[in-house]
């Protein structure tokens, strides 16, 4: 391999120009040279009778050249050649003063022609095999054939490299003769071993989304295949020179595709390599394997280049490592998220006081959230002692999930902390107020609620702003409070005055407030959804809040909520 790869386009052309150059000179000192001739001298003419082949396309009665009397053309073998499907020809050997076979004539041939630029044999009657194929005497085709008649064995598939200087140019193919002693004379087919088409197919028809190319560099023809076009968007009768495809690499990729070419050029195979190419303003990654073709003088006459387009693969590789750097940023965003509404949540959603204990009542909270690593959403409660006595019981479910609706949930639940230290107030006020506050504010959403005052009397005055209904279990018995006075969502009706009720609470009472994400279940009527939490909390009969809870959170337990979830029971002692 040169020292030297070309780093830019110019370079690389002029380098395989110069190395083409060469390899043509090389080629020509070993080469025959025949000078074509359209009509033969000595090529024989019609028979007297007129007659014409028996294959059917024309030309002298069999192509046999025998004369003298007595002698029938049709019966000899020259007339079986028609029927052979190869480049068949009888020879007659040209002996030296020492006997020795120095040269072949052609007797007689058919119509067959083994590559596109030979003649066919039945053009070459009358003529020396060495000049109607000049290119044999460096293969060693006549030694071969004479070895035919001095032993007697047949000669299989002698393999010839064969290159034969035309008017177009350098060409060359490998030809596989066959041969037999036939009466003194030689019976001979030959062909070629593979058309270019079967000898790419074989290496690649394995592979998908791929095409292939091959380039003489003797005679310059290019043969691109349909898959290699397709991927070029070229027309199949105009493949790209070697030249021209340098044009197309990208100027990054120019060094690494000249060491492909510099190596296949210089006759060694090199490893497979990605090249990107841009085609019609679209860049595109092949996958090239390369293939020089020797001959028997050691000279590189052709390449083959088989590629396999790895564009779709190249860019699903694209944007699956933009998937998992997005995937690995969200990952670190939700962590952070989770930390973050975990201390909100430890803020917001604070154990109950031990003034409410003082005053004869026990209370407990839960939260679940919708998503096993979310820390808190919207949902939030607050139940607290105020200075004139009354104990403040209040739940309520922002919209959404996160720290927007942690953000929404703390802005409610401060919002009633500040209102509820008004004094005098009822919760139907405190409910109206939070209501208006929502409304104001076009940035909040909408919300549900219940906010309630316990007097020292133990009755329980409440408000509901499209939340749920509060369950009391008595006797062993829970049922639904009455929600006849329930208003619309927060921040849906600006200036609406919000209604309440009153129940009497008793000692042994259980009183349990919850979210919607406790009873709406996908395909199941909300009611029967509260009925059968209702059952469940009849079967805490006896329990203190905490243990309720822990009864209810362990019947669920199997079920996925589609929605946050916070549980206040409150016991009277």
């Amino acid at each position: 391999m040169s020292p030297l790869i070309p780093q830019d386009p110019d370079t690389l052309k002029q380098h395989l120009a110069r190395e083409v150059r060469a390899l043509r000179d090389a080629a020509r000192h070993g080469a025959g040279v025949r000078i074509e001739d359209p009509a033969p001298a000595g090529a024989p003419g019609p028979d007297e009778d007129g007659r014409r082949c028996a294959c059917g396309t024309g030309g002298p009665g069999h192509g046999c050249c025998d004369e003298g009397e007595g002698h029938d053309p049709w019966a000899c073998v020259c007339a079986t050649l028609p029927a052979i499907p190869l480049s068949a020809a009888v020879f007659t050997p040209v002996r030296d003063e020492d006997g020795v076979t120095v040269d072949f004539t052609v007797k007689a041939g058919n119509h067959v022609r083994a590559a596109e630029w030979l003649e066919a044999p039945d053009r070459q009657i009358g003529r020396r095999l060495l000049d109607v194929q000049p290119g044999a005497a460096v293969g060693g085709l006549v030694g071969a054939l004479a070895s035919v008649l001095e032993t007697g064995r047949a000669l299989k598939a002698y393999a010839l490299d064969y290159t034969e200087q035309r008017s177009d140019g350098l060409h060359r193919t490998k030809l596989l003769y066959d041969a037999s002693a036939c009466g003194g004379k030689v019976l001979a087919t030959w062909r070629a071993a593979h058309s270019r088409g079967e000898l790419l197919s074989l290496d690649a028809q394995y592979i998908a989304s791929m095409g292939w190319g091959t380039w003489d560099l003797l005679s310059g023809e290019v043969v691109w295949s349909e898959g290699l076009s397709a991927i070029f968007r070229t027309d199949p009768a105009r493949p790209l020179a070697l030249a021209e495809l340098c044009d197309t690499v990208l100027l990054e990729d120019v060094p690494r595709f000249a060491r492909f070419l510099v190596s296949l050029v210089d006759g060694e195979e090199p490893s497979g390599t990605e090249i990107r190419f841009r085609v019609l303003g679209e860049v595109r990654t092949l996958h090239l394997v390369g293939h020089p073709v020797i001959a028997t003088d050691g000279l590189p006459w052709s390449v083959h280049v088989i590629a396999r387009d790895l564009t779709a693969q190249v860019r699903s590789r694209q944007r699956l490592a933009a998937t998992r750097r997005q995937s690995d940023r969200l990952r670190e965003e939700a962590a952070a998220e989770r930390r973050v509404a975990s201390a909100l949540r430890e803020a917001l959603l604070p154990t109950v006081s031990a003034e409410l204990a003082e005053a004869g009542l026990s209370v407990a909270a839960a939260y679940v959230p919708a998503e096993t690593d979310a820390a808190v959403g919207g949902d939030w409660y607050k139940c607290r002692l105020l200075p004139d006595g009354r104990i403040l019981l209040a739940i309520g479910d922002a919209c959404g999930h996160g720290l927007g609706a942690v953000a929404r949930m703390a802005q409610q639940r401060h919002a009633l902390a500040g209102l509820a230290h008004a004094p005098g107030t009822h919760a139907g006020q405190l409910t109206t107020w939070l209501n208006e506050l929502l409304c104001a504010d076009p940035s909040a959403e909408t919300a549900t609620g219940i906010i309630g005052h316990i007097d020292p009397q133990r009755r329980f005055r409440w408000a509901c702003a499209g939340h749920p209904a509060p369950l009391l279990l008595r006797d062993g018995t829970a049922s639904v409070m009455d929600t006849e006075h329930r208003g619309p969502l927060f921040g849906l009706l600006p200036g609406h005055e919000y209604g309440t009720a009153t129940a009497d609470l008793r000692p042994g009472d259980l009183l349990l407030l919850y979210t919607d994400g406790m009873v709406e279940r996908r395909g199941e009527d909300i009611a029967d959804s509260v009925a059968t939490l209702g059952k469940v909390l009849a079967g805490c009969s006896g329990l203190g809040p905490q243990d309720a809870l822990d009864r209810i959170l362990d019947a669920y337990a199997g079920d996925e909520h589609e929605d946050d979830t916070c549980l206040v029971a409150l016991g009277v002692g």
